[in-house]
């Protein structure tokens, strides 16, 4: 059994009010039967995957290293539609342009209908499908391509670019050319749809843009890089929006009922069988724990009485 949490810290979480009055009894306990066993970085600060996707993806048997993460083509395999066609997904979202930057705005805050992604999505089919991208639509916030196109291209993570300047993570491979023209269509096109009109005429944000995410082809996981088949992976987003909004009291909200669902479920595993991994991440790092040796943790336990949950997370942010 591994839990994986993003956000369990935050670098938009950073001060005395985040830790103060923060209780985590199971995450506490847990973390005395545990031992630090991996610290994954960043491998630069313009790294396109954020680390919980990178360790997910290792999880999987996926190189560490590897240029893209092909999470939509995984994702449409877990449903039994399986296609070694290079594959994408597609957010509809909104860039709030100023005069020296484009910053993206969260999707999530658009409330966007299905009837209005719908016609959106109607509107932009012409243009995506001369480009070769044959786009259906999955939500309102997801859409699904395929395309030669996305065979070899690095998309930054949808996560990496909401709040910031659009610029510094449009993609530069040269299979990206197209996109970018087709991302100019796009806002010209949109501009005045009856959608956006109507949109905004309620003062809500328009759609003026897209974001690509999770493309690449999915291929066959050798023998040797095959992840365990007794390991069940489970990753929560539950902190994933008070995280990136900054809302301290949701977070730490959030973080308590993690701790008594999720993380109590594990700490009951861990008790009940030896076995048990806890990978905690922030923006920029994920620390990954394991069942600790009878020895070093009786040796532990006499040192310290408990380990402290506010401690350990801020390390995700410190390092």
């Amino acid at each position: 059994m591994h839990l994986i949490i993003p956000y369990a810290a935050s670098h938009a979480l950073n001060g005395p009010e985040v830790w103060a009055g923060l209780q985590l009894p199971h995450l506490q306990t847990l973390l005395t039967l545990l031992q630090r066993q991996q610290v994954l970085q960043d491998p630069g600060p313009t790294a396109l995957h954020m680390p919980h996707e990178r360790l997910q993806a290792q999880t999987l048997g996926w190189p560490l290293d590897a240029p893209t993460l092909p999470w939509a083509a995984w994702q449409r395999a877990q449903q039994g539609q399986a296609s070694a066609t290079p594959q994408a997904w597609m957010t509809p979202c909104h860039w709030q342009i100023g005069m020296d930057q484009v910053v993206m705005a969260d999707p999530a805050h658009l409330r966007l209908s299905d009837e209005e992604s719908q016609q959106l999505l109607q509107a932009m089919q012409p243009f995506l499908q001369e480009d070769g991208l044959q786009v259906t639509w999955h939500s309102a916030l997801r859409w699904h391509v395929q395309g030669a196109l996305l065979a070899d291209l690095p998309t930054p993570s949808l996560d990496r670019v909401i709040g910031q300047n659009v610029k510094d993570w449009m993609p530069q491979h040269p299979a990206a050319r197209p996109l970018q023209r087709l991302q100019s269509e796009m806002q010209m096109l949109l501009y005045n749809h009856p959608v956006n009109d109507a949109r905004d005429a309620r003062r809500q944000h328009t759609v003026n843009a897209f974001w690509l995410h999770g493309a690449g082809t999915l291929h066959p996981i050798t023998p040797a890089s095959a992840p365990p088949m007794t390991e069940t992976v489970t990753v929560s987003d539950a902190l994933r929006a008070s995280a990136l909004h900054g809302n301290v009291q949701a977070w730490q909200q959030t973080w308590q009922q993690l701790d008594a669902t999720a993380v109590a479920d594990l700490l009951a595993h861990l008790k009940a069988t030896g076995q048990g991994t806890l990978s905690l991440c922030s923006e920029h790092a994920a620390h990954t724990y394991t069942a600790a040796p009878a020895a070093w943790h009786q040796k532990i336990t006499r040192l310290f009485n408990k380990a402290s949950p506010a401690a350990v997370l801020q390390a995700l942010i410190t390092a």
